[in-house]
């Protein structure tokens, strides 16, 4: 029996996360900006747009460093807003009968829910490009989106702002 070994030849691209530049103020700036009442979830992807705007941006490896920087930003808000909203929904159950005391529980239970159906659906995204150079993107700006979408839905719930 034969083993080919194949050298692996690490070469320099024309881009590198280094020289693209990602900067969350677009997206900050429309949330804390936008009024009471608004749809923040326009303010989902200004900041990736912005950075694949520039030239290095508009590669399938710029767009995925820059898509993937945004989800990173909405994920902490999930997180956090997550965390908050779970600490206040176990503090008001403590206060019920045991039979009432459900509200931290279904939050932990919609959420691990709500994880498997966007991994699913992001999946379902990137196998439209047939394993193609675009399915990486896609789930990216799939994953962003969804990720931003809970992460506005919890922290609304969490402020009451519906």
């Amino acid at each position: 029996m034969r083993i080919l070994i194949l050298p692996i030849v690490l070469m320099a691209t024309p881009l590198s996360a280094q020289e693209l530049s990602f900067a969350p103020e677009p997206t900050e700036s429309c949330r804390y900006n936008a009024a009471h009442g608004d749809d923040k979830s326009q303010c989902i992807g200004l900041a990736a747009n912005q950075c694949m705007s520039s030239t290095d941006g508009q590669t399938t490896i710029g767009m995925g460093f820059c898509l993937d920087a945004e989800l990173s930003y909405w994920d902490g808000i999930l997180n956090s807003g997550y965390q908050q909203l779970r600490a206040a929904l176990q503090s008001s159950d403590a206060e019920l009968p045991e039979t009432l005391a459900i509200q931290a529980d279904q939050l932990r239970d919609m959420q691990r829910a709500w994880m498997a159906f966007r991994d699913a659906k992001c999946s379902f995204e990137a196998a439209q490009w047939q394993g193609g150079t675009g399915a990486s993107p896609a789930y990216l700006a799939c994953m962003m989106n969804a990720t931003g979408e809970q992460a506005l839905y919890l922290m609304s719930v969490f402020s009451g702002e519906g």
